[in-house]
């Protein structure tokens, strides 16, 4: 007899479900839901514990690998527990931050050993507490989460931020250990509430991050301090900005390094960024540019920003032997953001006139400044044949462009008489070919000081 049409199907319980397709649904839930498994029922709680389960959550989170958990001879579960207890609150940032030191350890291992041999060990939840108290501020997790893996490192030459080298100046920034940064905590005007991150020994150089909004900051931002150089009122500091946040801060600078975005020159990171685009090859030499800005050269006001330049000139190792040739000249043509242009010609690059050859490669260093934010350069070497030496011809420069970063006045300036502050933003650039200067540089000891140029 047919069952009546209002009668309910019995509902299936979870209960009831066989046990692989249970351990294929909890496969789907986070850590948290599945602890709350745990608490449901007796063979939820069972099959919740199911190792396979958690062994996801502890490489998801933690990075944990199987040549790890093998030493410590625990079970997934119980690693992704112990390990939560210790860095649970920094769960959003660690496998991010642990990948980051991974991969540039890694890579730096291979190319830059003596700096893997400066990095500080991690330290502790208590030491991290401590310098909290000592300062007076928060620190953010994720820069808590960072000093977990490592403590900075020790103050030597090379910092592992990253290097600038032209003819007498030379920078060098160290990733600052926990308490050399508490040390250099700021609270007077200007700079309050801000903490350092990095320090170079041969400018004072450093950035800073904000552990509060104040001074028209924003929390958490990182920057380089840039004085107003027309201000009477010491605290009008105006601000190069390099981050929003730690995280942001580090991973994509770490992530420059290990894409080879930043070159490695005789065991150091320097900070030139390469455009792809700008590469220009003329019969069978190639010129390519990598630009950076300084912000230790820099100001906003009076606006005055300062770029080094690293050019590459190759000629194709398929080349014939009678096309090696001597560079003779220069041309640039240098236009700023207003449109004006000055145009430059001069004999040699660097007070040399070198020799290329196939598969020859000569590369240097240079610097120019712009009275605006941003400016491009472009123009031609003058070449002469060694074989046939009443032969000359031009090898094109590629067009590169150079950017500062985004900036911020300071809070004093927009409170003062803007009388106080007029200035004359005229000033053309210039070439500085007196202040080139080849990789061999980069072997002679650092100077301190500023760049002549602007001494």
């Amino acid at each position: 007899m047919a069952a009546p049409l209002d009668m309910e199907p019995s509902a299936l319980s979870l209960e009831l479900l066989p046990t692989d397709p249970l351990l294929l649904i909890l496969s789907f839930l986070d850590y948290r839901d599945l602890m709350s498994c745990c608490c449901l029922s007796r063979r939820l709680n069972q099959l919740s514990s199911h190792d396979p389960l958690w062994k996801r959550h502890c490489k998801k989170y933690w990075l944990i690998s199987e040549e790890e958990k093998s030493q410590r001879n625990q079970s997934w579960k119980d690693i992704f527990i112990s390990t939560y207890s210790d860095l649970g609150r920094y769960i959003r940032y660690y496998a991010t931050l642990k990948k980051a030191w991974d991969d540039l350890e890694k890579y730096l291992g291979q190319r830059c050993p003596r700096m893997i041999g400066s990095l500080k060990e991690s330290v502790q939840e208590e030491d991290l507490d401590a310098v909290e108290a000592q300062i007076g501020c928060k620190l953010p997790d994720d820069y808590r989460c960072s000093f977990r893996i490592h403590n900075g490192q020790k103050l030597v030459v090379p910092g592992l931020m990253g290097s600038m080298a032209l003819s007498n100046h030379y920078r060098s920034e160290d990733l600052l250990d926990i308490d050399t940064a508490a040390g250099g905590f700021q609270q007077r005007p200007g700079l309050k509430q801000c903490l350092p991150l990095t320090f170079c020994i041969h400018t004072g150089l450093s950035q800073y991050m904000a552990l509060e909004s104040v001074e028209g900051r924003n929390k958490y931002e990182i920057f380089y301090q840039c004085p107003d150089q027309m201000a009477c009122n010491p605290s009008a500091i105006d601000m190069f900005i390099t981050g929003t946040s730690y995280l942001e801060w580090f991973t994509s600078y770490v992530n420059k390094v290990v894409t080879g975005g930043y070159p490695i020159i005789r065991d150091q990171i320097f900070r030139y960024v390469h455009d792809k685009e700008c590469v220009a090859t003329t019969g069978d030499i190639t010129v390519s540019v990598s630009t950076s800005f300084l912000p230790e050269l820099s100001s906003v006001h009076p606006p005055h920003y300062f770029f080094t330049y690293r050019i590459r000139i190759e000629m194709s190792k398929d080349a014939l032997p009678e096309k090696a040739c001597q560079l003779d000249s220069r041309y640039w043509r240098i236009t700023n953001a207003k449109g004006d242009v000055e145009e430059v010609q001069g004999p040699g690059v660097v007070g040399e006139f070198p020799i290329i050859s196939p598969g020859r490669v000569y590369e240097y260093t240079s610097c120019t400044t712009f009275p605006t934010t941003s400016g491009y350069m472009e123009g031609y070497y003058t070449f002469h044949c060694l074989y046939y030496k009443d032969k000359f011809f031009n090898v094109t420069i590629p067009r590169f462009h150079m950017v500062c970063p985004t900036f911020k006045v300071s809070t004093a300036r927009m409170e003062t008489n803007d009388n106080e502050y007029a200035v004359d933003e005229d000033e053309g650039s210039t070439d500085t070919d007196d202040y080139e200067d080849r990789r061999r540089v980069l072997d002679i000891p650092a100077p301190s000081g500023r760049c002549p140029r602007h001494t």
